[in-house]
């Protein structure tokens, strides 16, 4: 599987062309950071210094690399694929091993950082339900007023967490409908590549 690169990101990668191995390394390890700890301008305006160029430009560079590496990572590109997905960029065939030589020495990293940065959802752990019909009232001989009860248990941070639902039968169908659409929608091609993106 091939990376597909914007025209942006390969604009913001083309400065690593006018620069040595090294300092392309360094990049890589400012880019790790970034993932870690998030932006530091400092770091961009001492390494802008440096090389005479705008700070912008060094942070661009440092998020296209950032890019590149995360992107990578969480679809497990191998290293033939990685190699061909940068080979498109026309990068001089020693930039093109240093960042081969990142990406493997930084996958493992970045994937746990990832990993990390997921938001930890509740998730489904049991449902409990009743239907309670009344069939009449004081005022009301002959009524029928159907009503479901559900009480649904979610698991958050190992800890269990309980919401009662009271609802109607058209209203419950409505929603079972509205899911059923939303997980035939996540079998779709356009889904699945979001998701796998994601991931």
């Amino acid at each position: 599987m091939l990376l597909v690169l914007s025209d942006e990101h390969r604009a913001h990668l083309q400065i690593l062309t006018q620069v040595e191995a090294a300092v392309v390394g360094e990049f890589g390890r400012i880019a790790v950071e970034f993932l870690r700890k998030g932006s530091n301008p400092k770091v961009y305006e001492g390494a802008a210094r440096k090389l005479e160029v705008s700070s912008t430009t060094i942070q661009e560079a440092v998020e296209g690399l950032t890019y590149l590496l995360t992107e990578s990572s969480k679809l497990l590109i191998s290293e033939i694929d990685f190699q061909d997905s940068v080979l498109v960029l026309g990068f001089p065939e020693e930039l093109n091993k240093v960042l081969l030589q990142l990406y493997l020495d930084h996958r493992k990293e970045i994937r746990r950082i990832l990993s990390e940065l997921q938001p930890n959802l509740p998730h489904y752990h049991n449902l409990e339900w009743r239907l309670d019909v009344q069939l009449a009232s004081r005022s009301l001989r002959h009524q029928i007023k159907p009503t479901v009860t559900m009480k649904l248990h979610l698991e958050e941070n190992n800890e269990l967490k309980t919401s009662v639902l009271q609802t109607d039968p058209a209203t419950l169908i409505h929603m079972i409908q509205e899911l059923e659409q939303a997980l035939a929608e996540m079998k779709t091609n356009h889904c699945r590549r979001i998701v796998r993106n994601i991931k």
